[in-house]
């Protein structure tokens, strides 16, 4: 197990009263271990992130640089939106 830390932090009336209640209810056996379990989402949440920059909005963003002309403007994609939601309501 990792080697643990007292650390002293100050949180908001209703996060507080969160934990707090988190505890009570039987969720978790003290304080500290919401906090972590808070932490480690975090964390997850940060790590999907970067994963999801890394291997989808920067390729995206360089074949867009690489290509401009295969790009079309927000008009024109709201445009084509348009029609193709015309076109599926049967020319509503």
């Amino acid at each position: 197990m990792a080697a643990r830390q007292s650390l002293t932090v100050s949180l908001p009336a209703e996060m507080a009263d969160m934990v707090r209640e988190k505890v009570a209810s039987g969720e978790y056996d003290s304080e500290s271990a919401v906090i972590e379990e808070g932490l480690l989402t975090l964390s997850e949440r940060d790590e999907a992130l970067e994963t999801w920059l890394q291997e989808e909005v920067a390729p995206t963003y360089d074949e867009i640089k690489a290509h401009p002309e295969r790009t079309v403007s927000l008009d024109e994609a709201f445009e084509g939106f348009r029609q193709r939601v015309k076109t599926n309501a049967g020319g509503a």
